[in-house]
């Protein structure tokens, strides 16, 4: 059996981010075919779930560091100092590093597991490299930067998104093949990384929801749900837009509406805001959601900024609860507007289409019916992960050979 070298920023436990899911899944579809070891540094409260971790870990080894390194301008400087964007900088830890000098020879492929993991890969290393781009991170700064805001804040942002881009490019660029969306692979092919070396990679939802029966509009309650981390900056920006702008719009029509908030760590702005406002509740971080799914009525992701595919929404489509996001929150699924959900930039059309799906059964009905059949059809993980596989098999088989698409697998990103 080969063996993997799987590196990661953070630990992959508990599953409470759409990066964590996807992570943890890898890891289980990879351990079925190659004697894999994890290393990743632990960031935050990552420490106190290390043991719940390993006691369902599929990995042989494991190898941590604590690590905590603030976001802060005296990092971001040092980043500077150092060439390096302020993530990558976060995630390094020369133990780790020291760690992972020794074991990397015994590896047949280092599986880098995010850009701010490029680092610890040594330039000698002469195994296949694999890199799995989350997202287009660069584009998140980029977002961000265009945002109404303190002017030095933007400036920095858009500084760090030109940072971020020509680091997630050097990594492509060093990597015998590389997994992303497709709307990131458009973006890797433009900053002229070879095309035949990328392929199509998803994050997915909870896909084993699409087996439980499908909710019923009269046993739901008149309440919407939000599911995401909220010490994330796009999740708390989103909110607080929402709560500010389309939340007093939709009491007016609806005196006695819910809004339940899930997820950790809520920032000081989104715990104040949601104080001032009567109707909306923080649950804190839940974890079995079915029971929000099956009493909510509608599903919000209203996200301003960001990049790649959002979990919060294939998950609520999976569930088949109707959803109302933005561009930004359907970014990367293929979804038709008014059928699998609904997309709105607009506070007030955002109102109006939730307003809708509140009081419309039929509607509501529709929309769950084909939300799931899309989920079904294209957004599963034993899919991908056959296709992912069949790809690396290749490669590893003979890296000199172009790889052969089926008619199920997308493409390489040749124009």
């Amino acid at each position: 059996m080969k063996k993997l070298l799987f590196i990661t920023p953070e630990l992959p436990f508990p599953l409470q981010s759409g990066g964590k899911v996807k992570s943890m899944k890898l890891l289980q579809s990879l351990a079925e075919r190659y004697d894999v070891t994890l290393v990743s540094p632990l960031k935050q409260d990552d420490a106190k779930y290390l043991d719940a971790f390993h006691s369902i870990s599929p990995c042989s080894q494991h190898f941590h560091v604590e690590l905590s390194v603030a976001r802060n301008p005296y990092q971001l400087v040092a980043s500077y100092l150092q060439g390096k964007p302020l993530n990558v900088r976060r995630t390094f830890s020369s133990g780790l590093n020291q760690k992972i000098s020794k074991l990397v020879s015994q590896h047949d492929i280092v599986f880098l597991d995010h850009y701010e993991v490029f680092p610890y890969l040594p330039d000698d290393y002469s195994g296949t490299v694999v890199y799995h781009a989350h997202n287009a991170y660069y584009k998140m700064w980029e977002r961000y930067a265009s945002l109404p805001g303190n002017p030095a804040f933007r400036c920095v942002a858009r500084l760090e998104a030109w940072r971020v881009k020509t680091y997630e490019s050097s990594v492509a660029q060093r990597a015998n093949l590389v997994f992303a969306a497709p709307n990131d692979a458009r973006e890797l092919v433009e900053m002229d990384v070879a095309p035949d070396k990328i392929h199509d990679t998803y994050h997915l939802g909870d896909d084993s929801q699409l087996a439980l029966p499908e909710l019923r509009f009269q046993d739901t309650k008149k309440c919407l749900m939000y599911v995401g981390y909220l010490g994330w900056e796009p999740n708390v920006q989103g909110l607080l837009w929402f709560i500010r702008e389309v939340w007093p719009r939709l009491q007016k029509k609806h005196p006695d509406l819910g809004f339940s908030i899930v997820g950790k760590n809520p920032d000081e702005r989104l715990t104040s805001a949601v104080a001032s406002c009567s109707g909306i509740t923080l649950k804190g971080f839940v974890s079995d959601l079915q029971e929000i799914y099956q009493q909510s009525r509608v599903s919000v992701a209203p996200l301003l900024f960001g990049s790649g595919m959002k979990v919060k929404v294939l998950d609520a489509m999976s569930r088949g609860l109707p959803t109302v996001t933005t561009t930004i929150g359907a970014e990367g699924i293929d979804v038709v507007n008014g059928s699998h959900l609904f997309v709105e930039d607009e506070p007030v059309s955002m109102c109006e289409c939730i307003d809708e799906l509140l009081i419309n059964q039929e509607l509501w009905q529709r929309m769950q019916h084909h939300s799931r059949a899309l989920v079904r059809e294209k957004y599963n993980w034993n899919s991908m992960f056959r296709k992912m596989h069949r790809i690396l098999d290749q490669t590893l088989a003979d890296s000199n050979q172009p790889i052969k698409e089926d008619s199920e697998n997308m493409v390489p990103y040749g124009g």
